[in-house]
């Protein structure tokens, strides 16, 4: 069945349910009850207190739509960042979360690894899928963006790594949406015990201006002994609205290393989740923001640790200019059984105006009694005591305050592993610098 458009409503989530009928019974369930959820549940307000500092009355879903089909070829897709020059075991690109692109080596493949799309993963992994998707690391229930997620997911990713089996080579992802497209894609990772990956992810629009409007979700499934590489760089178009839950599940003696690098849409409210699950479990989560105009970006982090030995360290570093606003507002939550667990989180903020605005709200929630859990935050302007040290060495002011701010990012920058990584995030950084009123 071929539709020009579907629209989220009841109707237009009856065209879907008609056009997925080679789905499984359990995922239209799935679908099904999630749409009821939808249908139910009020959109988020100001008085709820996750949402009292994001204002989302300008949103206005009647506007967009999704189509089965993209009039952008997979030639024309921007260029990606995070791949300069490296090597890789695959690549998938979507465009409003149709799969355009997808590649895979062939020895990778020989070692059983699938990278490939939600609609192929449930042919070939149909017992894996069901286990996980929608399941392991994603709840349907926290508010109607989630809701509406899972009724109407159109597309996705999937990289399944088996027991035991490393991959050297990263893999990439690149999700782009067109002017005025919309994009309800999954993507679900599973590393099974003993396995490990790389996965570098990034999400654009076809135009820098580009309006359109995201409404994602991550499941990261890492097993005993795994180890993930994730780095996420999120440079939407500037009218875009984004909204995304992303989580994380680290079984015992595995360790994950997540960076995320958010630089785009016009409003974004991103809730990024990871549940230590296991004895023994890491996660390193590296965050950087940058925002100008009148962005308004707004992350809630939660290191939740739910097992005994655990060790977690969020690190956000965020610089705003102009009449931008951003929101941090991190957890770390420690399960009364969790004993020996050691929580660190800290967001700094460097203004570059007299107009922007940081909101910093770090928290401890701890029901064991032997812990290490820190956490803090700061907020300043830019030091003129530096800016006159570097005017003094022939540097002009705005070099001056792209060097500082450069600086502000380093600590981030020098736990990246990849080198492409870290000079794709310095350059996008770099580059938005204008001049320190």
């Amino acid at each position: 069945m071929t539709l020009a458009r579907l629209d989220f409503d009841p109707s237009g989530f009856a065209n879907l349910m008609e056009r997925c009928t080679h789905e499984p019974t359990w995922l239209r369930e799935l679908r099904s009850e999630a749409w009821q959820r939808f249908e139910q549940m009020p959109w988020p307000n100001r008085r709820d207190e996750e949402w009292m500092r994001t204002d989302i009355r300008l949103f206005n879903l009647k506007k967009y739509h999704w189509s089965p089909e993209t009039s952008v070829a997979a030639s024309s897709l921007p260029l990606a960042r995070l791949d300069v020059g490296v090597e890789l075991a695959g690549r998938i690109a979507t465009i409003d979360g149709i799969t355009v692109l997808s590649e895979l080596e062939d020895s990778v493949q020989g070692q059983g690894v699938f990278f490939g799309t939600l609609q192929q993963a449930l042919i070939a992994h149909p017992a894996m899928v069901q286990r996980h998707l929608f399941r392991s690391a994603f709840d349907a229930s926290v508010d109607r963006f989630a809701a509406l997620h899972q009724a109407m997911c159109t597309g996705g990713t999937v990289l399944y790594v088996p027991r035991n089996v490393s991959v050297a080579l990263p893999f990439h992802i690149q999700t782009v949406l067109s002017d005025g497209g919309s994009d309800l894609s999954h993507l679900l990772i599973v590393l099974e015990d003993g396995a490990s990956a790389t996965v570098l992810y990034e999400s654009c629009g076809t135009h820098v201006d580009g309006d359109g409007w995201h409404n994602g979700a991550m499941e990261l499934v890492i097993g005993d002994r795994a180890k993930l590489s994730f780095v996420n760089l999120q440079d939407w178009g500037n009218k875009t609205w984004h909204f995304a839950h992303q989580k994380a599940i680290v079984g015992q003696d595995a360790q994950l290393q997540w960076t995320l690098g958010a630089l785009g849409g016009r409003l974004a409210k991103v809730n990024q989740h990871v549940e230590l699950r296991g004895r023994g479990a890491h996660c390193q989560v590296n965050g950087t923001m940058f925002t100008q105009d009148q962005q308004h970006l707004s992350y809630h982090t939660l290191q939740h640790h739910m097992a005994p030995q655990t060790t977690s360290d969020f690190l956000y570093k965020t610089a705003l200019q102009d009449q931008s606003h951003t929101v941090w507002r991190g957890m770390i939550r420690v399960d009364k059984v969790a004993q020996r667990t050691d929580g660190y989180q800290r967001n700094d903020n460097l203004l570059l105006s007299n107009t922007s605005r940081a909101d910093s709200i770090p928290g401890l929630e701890i029901e064991a009694d032997d812990v290490r859990c820190t956490h803090g935050s700061t907020s300043g302007r830019v030091d003129e005591e530096q800016v006159f040290y570097c005017l003094n060495r022939g540097f002009t002011r705005q070099e001056a305050i792209r060097a500082i701010v450069t600086g502000f990012f380093q600590q981030i920058f020098d736990r990246i592993e990849l080198e492409s990584v870290r000079e794709a995030l310095g350059i996008a950084i770099a580059t938005r610098v204008r001049q320190y009123e």
